[in-house]
């Protein structure tokens, strides 16, 4: 399904976005159509990505007002993204856009219990990495390689050898029992915000990709998988299982959703 504010969308209306990729968005997890883990962390991602892209104040009430009309009726799990971008951008002016619109798209959420990533590292940094924004070809085109050699995925450092972040996931680490993040310049994902707020004795420092044996486990999130064990960065192994990856999985999952009808909560 894709709504282009509320309704149908035609193909010259995704020309820009498609021609011209400049715009961001945020994607989010229901399972009953009616609630998202974490929405309120969505909706200040897009208000702020908005003002920074376009010089606009996102209207967030309309957003959820969207999102509810989109998933009326529906029960079965969904990944959806809302993206926000300008129909009428025009390659040659981009100062004279200022009209951003919203593009709602749903698919079938896969399953919450998904085997470990084994990861490749490699020197990269996302443009503008704070903003989420839907010039994906530098982590898309690393996933490929690295994908085509084996690995399940990119994970990305910086030229000093600091971990940052993977290509669509958020990166952390347990040592002594605690919860580790990397330091950084770095998207923060809604998922990993949602962890450190369950822990708030976490650690954020800066993790070398030279000193992983200092860690006890590792693990990627985001909001379509969750917490998912990494068994592997590069030829460093960890394990699978580790019982603060379990309680993490298990408090992530059993977070309530926020209604996005604000009058069914």
């Amino acid at each position: 399904m894709m709504l282009l504010d509320g309704r149908p969308v035609a193909a010259d209306q995704l020309a820009a976005l498609a021609l011209t990729p400049y715009g961001h968005f945020t994607t989010m997890r229901t399972e009953d159509g009616r609630t998202v883990r974490g929405l309120a962390h969505h909706l200040e991602r897009l208000r702020r990505d908005c003002a920074q892209l376009f010089g606009t104040e996102l209207d967030t009430g309309l957003v959820r007002r969207q999102l509810a009309a989109a998933l009326a009726g529906q029960r079965a799990p969904l990944v959806v993204r809302v993206t926000v971008y300008d129909p009428g951008f025009d390659l040659g002016h981009p100062a004279a856009t200022g009209d951003p619109h919203l593009l709602i798209s749903t698919r079938a959420a896969g399953p919450t219990a998904l085997p470990p990533l084994r990861v490749r590292s490699v020197g990269y940094q996302r443009e503008d990495p704070g903003t989420k924004h839907v010039g994906l070809y530098g982590a898309l085109r690393l996933r490929r390689a690295v994908q085509r050699e084996g690995w399940d995925d990119a994970l990305f450092t910086t030229e000093d050898g600091l971990v940052s972040e993977g290509a669509t996931w958020n990166i952390g680490f347990v040592c002594g029992g605690r919860l580790v993040l990397p330091c950084g310049r770095l998207l923060a994902g809604v998922t990993m915000r949602l962890l450190r707020e369950l822990h708030p004795d976490h650690d954020t420092v800066p993790v070398r990709l030279d000193r992983l044996e200092g860690f006890e486990a590792a693990f990627a999130t985001n909001t379509a998988i969750g917490v998912r064990p990494v068994t592997a960065v590069d030829d460093h192994a960890f394990p699978a299982a580790h019982p603060l990856l379990d309680r993490l999985r298990e408090e992530y999952w059993a977070l309530p959703g926020e209604p996005l009808d604000p009058a069914a909560g």
